[in-house]
């Protein structure tokens, strides 16, 4: 996984708790495929280090399948040592025919499906209640005096018996779904946006089908891409079909079902899950097992079922990351249920070894095609560059990047020299500690480890004995850019240069400036755009102006589109800058600060020296929308000011931080890593003589 998607996941949860502290009832809002699980799991870990007086009760969804779900995610956190606190009990409603339900009073995390706690249920006749006025109360000298905090999971949907209960149980309430009600008053006090979560490669970008495209279209599409997702991602891709619930449903199967029968789509394996087993269909041997091991073997990276049919079954908990396709014939109602199906096809298949695709299979594993309604909340807006596929563009604005080199490449460096200089400890510790914090290790070191032990558990014991020592080694090299800082290079080692892509996109926030002249144009044949910031709205304006003066370097997308009408003279300027909107841009420096990370430069320019520039814009100023641990911030700046010093070395390119304070501009330049203080004057100047 990567760095940057355990940071977002990470400071969700530190948001997370400080809102608890100020709040009874919070709601988070995650999308599917975020790590919602997991964040849970984080923020009671956090909890009960600090509070061993607090007892989680975790609602689900369901009557078992979630539930089973979350209590497995949560025990194994526990197992390996990951949220060493949590001691989870999944709360059943088993019992003999003369017997009551007992909740055990010695666990600190109890999971219960929603649906175990209803009318004439055993939970229901008193055994839940018991168990909670034992657990907040001084009960007949009994009582264990503790807060419970309760977590409702997939909140959106109503849990009537639950709310019953008295609220004078429960110290606080957290509410957590992909999709909260806002007509329940659910507004979401901390959030993980789609874009953000996209941003860090943990769901998929959606690609929208045409509204006139058909079942085979989608039957097409999907022969299309399933050779490459196995040999890519090694993985056998799944697309999904949703048909309605009531009466158009056996139209709808009957039609499904003759195209799955003409002779090109008869080599493809699928199920149909409907309400019930006998009305469910499968042309493949998983047929003669029982629903729930349908479900589970069609969750399987290695399953060979091609495409699954249903009608609601799986709109909610049936996490299924190979499906990487959506087409949505049934009249879907709920905004919530959109969003809940898209989240089926949005999971990243690769999401734990993303890194070491390539850029083709990364680009693979982040795409979800999906036919059906688009969410009425979706602000995406595609631009791509001027020109045939922008090749004008991308000849001319050519950027170098850097990265950070692994441990392995330090000069001198030799892990097994490194391993037999240190001194064996006074006590060793045990295999679970070591898993345990080398679970906790980046990426490198987990790689350096099994690399250097191999199949040998005494190498592997040797290596994870000294962590702190190659930790600290590690950080002594990562953190001296002139040492551990190079440009991006292929496999021949050859330098590797980059530009815009030929299409991207981003999300619509507000923050508008129009503009015709750069390198980018809207897919909707408008020239209105969107940025993440008022800064970055004013500062694009700032180079605009500088590029109208004639300043940036130009290329002319006329001779690309209409050569034979070149020598006619018709010309058509587009000026060499633009916004760096993340996706799909190889336009990116690592940086490490507390783990590794990429900075994306805001903007970037080529000037009429042939120079390139690249900003990154940052403002102190205080904003409605956006809430920022100061702390955290200043620090980041720090940790991008190192990284561009050395970055303007390495590239030669010129870097800039401008941030914005009240209406006035502060600006920090780096050229060959020497950092001066300018203002936009002497910027323009800069500008005007070519000189640093």
């Amino acid at each position: 996984m990567l760095q940057e998607a355990k940071d977002l996941q990470c400071n969700a949860v530190s948001r997370l708790m400080d809102v608890v502290d100020k709040k009874h009832v919070v709601t988070f809002r995650a999308p599917t495929g975020s790590g919602k699980t997991r964040m849970m799991s984080d923020f009671m870990n956090r909890v009960l280090a600090n509070n061993d007086d607090v007892v989680f009760l975790v609602s689900t969804l369901s009557k078992g399948n979630l539930a089973k779900q979350n209590y497995d995610v949560f025990q194994e956190c526990a197992d390996t040592g990951v949220f060493p606190n949590l001691n989870p009990f999944l709360i059943s409603s088993e019992a003999g025919e003369e017997e009551s339900v007992f909740i055990p009073t010695d666990y600190n995390v109890y999971v219960l499906a929603r649906d175990l706690y209803k009318d004439g249920s055993r939970l229901k006749q008193g055994a839940l209640e018991n168990f909670l006025r034992t657990m907040t109360a001084y009960f007949l000298g009994q009582g264990l005096n503790k807060k419970i905090y309760l977590i409702k999971d997939e909140c959106h949907q109503a849990t009537n018996n639950l709310d019953s209960l008295s609220s004078e149980y429960f110290s606080k309430t957290i509410m957590m779904s992909a999709t909260p009600n806002l007509k329940r008053g659910q507004k979401p006090d901390v959030v993980i946006s789609d874009e953000d979560a996209q941003d860090v490669k943990l769901i998929k970008k959606v690609v929208w089908g045409a509204e006139e495209d058909t079942v085979e279209n989608a039957f097409q599409k999907f022969e299309e891409v399933k050779e490459k997702y196995r040999n890519l991602l090694g993985v056998n891709p799944c697309l999904i079909i949703q048909i309605s619930n009531k009466e158009k449903a056996e139209e709808e199967w009957t039609n499904i079902e003759s195209i799955l029968n003409k002779p090109e789509y008869q080599h493809l394996k699928w199920m149909s899950i409907v309400d019930k087993k006998e009305n469910c269909k499968t042309n493949d041997k998983v047929g003669k097992l029982s629903l729930d091991k349908w479900k589970d073997y069609a969750k399987s990276k290695a399953s060979t079922i091609d495409v699954i049919i249903f009608k609601m079954v799986i709109s909610e908990g049936w996490d299924i990351p190979r499906a990487c396709m959506l087409y949505q014939v049934r009249d879907v109602k709920s905004k919530q249920l959109d969003e809940q199906v898209m989240g089926r096809v949005r999971r990243n298949p690769r999401l734990m070894d993303f890194e070491t695709l390539t850029a083709e299979a990364q680009e693979l594993a982040m795409t979800a095609w999906v036919w059906g309604i688009v969410p009425e909340t979706a602000t995406t807006r595609r631009v791509k560059l001027y020109g045939d596929g922008g090749s004008a563009i991308v000849s001319e604005l050519k950027v170098k990047t850097t990265v950070l080199k692994p441990l392995t490449q330090r000069k001198g460096f030799d892990i097994e020299s490194f391993l037999a200089n240190q001194k064996d400890p006074v006590a060793f510790k045990s295999i679970f500690e070591l898993y345990s914090k080398l679970r906790n290790c980046n990426e490198e070191i987990k790689r350096l480890c099994y690399s250097y032990a191999g199949s040998s558990v005494q190498r592997w014991n040797k290596f994870c004995e000294h962590l702190d020592a190659i930790q600290k080694e590690y950080d002594t090299f990562i953190c001296n850019y002139d040492e551990s800082m190079d440009l991006r290079r292929d496999d021949q080692g050859n330098e590797v240069l980059s530009s815009f892509p030929s299409s991207s996109s981003y999300v619509e926030n507000g923050n508008f400036n129009n503009i015709d002249d750069w390198v980018w144009k809207r897919a909707e044949n408008t020239n209105k755009f969107s940025f993440d910031s008022e800064a970055e709205r004013e500062w694009c304006s700032v180079l605009r102006k500088l590029a109208q003066e004639g300043f940036a370097a130009s290329v002319d997308i006329a001779k690309e589109l209409e050569p034979a009408l070149f020598n006619d003279k018709k010309v058509e300027l587009k000026h060499l800058w633009g916004k760096n909107f993340i996706e799909m841009s190889e336009i990116k420096f690592e940086y490490y600060s507390n783990g590794s990370h990429f900075s994306y430069p805001d903007f970037v320019m080529k000037d009429g020296f042939g120079r390139i520039h690249l900003f990154e814009v940052k403002s102190v100023n205080k904003s409605s929308s956006l809430a920022v641990d100061s702390d955290q911030y200043e620090e980041k700046i720090c940790a991008l000011k190192d990284c561009y010093k050395y970055a303007s070395i390495k590239t030669g390119h010129f870097f800039y931080m401008p941030l914005l304070k009240e209406d006035v501009w502060q600006i920090t330049r780096f050229v060959n890593g020497v950092e001066d203080s300018i203002t936009v004057e002497r910027l323009t100047d800069s500008f005007r003589e070519g000189k640093g």
